[in-house]
């Protein structure tokens, strides 16, 4: 709430240097902050009596908008990226899939590695988690197992994250 839009009958006012003025009427208030060529901001409109603060708001605006910038920049979103094996694959596409997943933790991104059972091959999980062990020990010296192999349905997966600098 800024200037007219400030609905309350006495408030708080804080001063452009962060010195506190007083309570005043709304009117007021507003004076106040006209006299200075500034805008009258509402800070705290729960308090007791609400408290508002004498401030330029073009340049207050415009510091949040920074602020939430500079927030978003800095924040870091960790990709998590699908990698499916399967129980009877063959050694040259398995080297092609640890060579993806390598690449990937190399660059700081998490790989689920999933493995589907379709038909048959469920009553032989003992072979897909030979090949899934074998996935893990293979790219252990760069990744950590977030996520041990567990059975989800027909569907037996593990979530690798790089290993920490």
């Amino acid at each position: 709430m800024v200037n007219e839009n400030i609905r309350f009958k006495e408030v708080l006012v804080i001063g452009a240097n962060g010195e506190q003025l007083g309570i005043f009427l709304r009117r007021e208030a507003l004076e106040k902050a006209y006299e200075q060529n500034l805008d009258l901001l509402c800070v705290a409109p729960n308090g007791q009596p609400p408290v508002c603060k004498i401030v330029d708001y073009g340049r207050f605006r415009f510091e949040q908008q920074k602020k939430v910038k500079e927030a978003k920049k800095n924040q870091h979103v960790t990709e998590v990226k699908p990698l499916r094996l399967s129980p009877v694959i063959d050694t040259h596409d398995f080297e092609t899939k640890l060579k993806h997943a390598r690449k990937w933790i190399e660059d700081g991104m998490k790989v689920k590695v999933d493995m589907r059972f379709r038909g048959r091959l469920i009553t032989r999980i003992e072979v897909g988690k030979k090949v899934m062990q074998n996935f893990i020990e293979e790219i252990s010296d760069i990744a950590n197992v977030e996520k041990h192999p567990s059975m989800e349905g027909n569907t037996m997966y593990v979530i690798l994250a790089p290993k920490r600098k």
